[in-house]
């Protein structure tokens, strides 16, 4: 069936599933019946004849094909019909032709309209359930890369590193050996930096030459911090934040609750 294309994507169609509940027969015979017209159709690809292959989401939450059709592909189908099944989908078309919208004649009708509204409400609920925690998750992203609006580029010392991070020296130096970015060894005042961030490019080592008091030079080794690990840092700096603010909430919520009445 090579002929199955949509030529117009703004024409209006008809699925294979609507025909099949229209006309009472099953969906798997209406496909099969679609599949044997096209495959005749397609000997004479002057007609135009649309056909287009889709999938739908059944009640097991499984997906499976079906077929939509343009106005003059679908007529061509029920030629094979009984009349009764003609005129159904006639009327059909007519409605979507006018933009009318159907009304349930029957009960069962009634119950399929109500279970799609309800599939469609529980979709679009879990769709925004997504986004909102999507947005939720971003969040503390964006706070993170506001905190450090103006970037450096390369590795920086500690120093810079906590003026990007907006926080005291003494207290990055804190917050990052507590992150496991970097630590010293006892009764030493140097800094390093730990083998597994240096291989996840998170910190540097750098060899430097600084100049004593008596004017003699001496070689120290440096550590510093990437931009990857700057931007580490500030994520974790806001979700600790983010955390310590709802803690904070709650705390004040609990004594809200328990203080006593004024009178």
């Amino acid at each position: 069936m090579s002929n199955i294309i949509n030529i117009n994507m703004n024409a209006i169609m008809m699925s294979s599933r609507e025909v099949a509940e229209l006309t009472g027969k099953a969906h798997a015979h209406v496909m099969r019946d679609i599949r044997a017209m096209m495959n005749a159709l397609e000997q004479n690809p002057e007609l135009d004849s649309v056909c287009k292959t889709i999938t739908y989401t059944g009640a097991n939450g499984q997906n499976y094909d079906q077929y939509e059709l343009d106005k003059d592909t679908c007529l061509t189908l029920l030629l094979g019909y009984d009349a009764v099944a003609r005129m159904k989908v006639v009327k059909r078309w007519q409605q979507l032709e006018s933009g009318a919208v159907a009304l349930p004649q029957t009960l069962p009708e009634a119950l399929r309209l109500a279970a799609e509204a309800i599939e469609d409400r529980d979709r679009l609920a879990l769709e925004n359930k997504a986004q909102t925690e999507a947005l939720a998750e971003a969040a503390p992203k964006v706070r993170a890369l506001e905190r450090i609006a103006s970037p450096t580029e390369g590795a920086v010392c500690l120093r810079i590193a906590a003026k990007l991070l907006q926080m005291p020296e003494k207290q990055f130096f804190q917050f990052a050996n507590a992150e496991g970015y970097i630590f010293r060894h006892h009764h030493s005042r140097v800094w390093q930096g730990y083998a597994e961030k240096a291989k996840a490019g998170l910190v540097e080592q750098k060899l430097t030459t600084v100049t004593r008091d008596d004017g003699s030079e001496k070689t120290v080794e440096q550590v510093l911090i990437t931009r990857l690990g700057i931007a580490k840092l500030a994520e974790k700096l806001e979700r600790r934040n983010q955390c310590a603010a709802m803690i904070a909430m709650g705390s004040t919520a609990g004594q809200s609750k328990h203080s006593p009445m004024q009178r």
